[in-house]
């Protein structure tokens, strides 16, 4: 029986992975993100275009973003092009839909109540909370500031 010590297991691990290619990664997060950032700027002349008022075409063409990614997580069709994206998908909009339904497909199976109910917001749960609560701080301190 081999008995491994820490530092046997990291020069192991170390051997056995792949090198990463830290500039074709770069160049896919780019042109996938920057992708994603133009179907979303087309969506909005288009919004504006059909008659949706400029202020309220970003919040249409979140939701249009969020739809999309959701639906395009169910179909697998977005894990496929994180795999090559890398960083490139986790744009804010599209990346908070797949975290959110990702979890939700995986439980499925659990039911309804336990299972995707339960795990939907198992990923981006902590992101909801933490973002509230940064909000919440920054408004009171905010407010204090505004009273001296």
């Amino acid at each position: 029986m081999n008995n491994f010590n820490v530092d046997d297991y990291k020069n192991l691990v170390a051997m056995k992975k792949e090198p990463s290619p830290i500039l074709k990664n770069c160049i896919w997060a780019f042109f996938v993100g920057g992708t994603i950032c133009t179907v979303g700027e087309c969506l909005r002349m288009l919004y504006i275009y059909l008659g949706i008022s400029e202020t309220d075409a970003p919040t249409v063409v979140s939701v249009t973003l969020i739809f999309i990614a959701a639906v395009l997580t169910g179909l697998g069709v977005f894990d496929k092009l994180a795999r090559h994206a890398g960083a490139g998908t986790l744009l804010p909009i599209t990346g908070f839909a797949n975290s959110v339904v990702s979890p939700a497909i995986d439980n499925k199976a659990e039911g309804w109540v336990l299972g995707v109910g339960a795990k939907i917001f198992i990923i981006a749960g902590p992101v909801i909370l933490y973002g509230i609560l940064a909000g919440t701080v920054y408004g009171v301190i905010y407010f204090i500031i505004q009273l001296i």
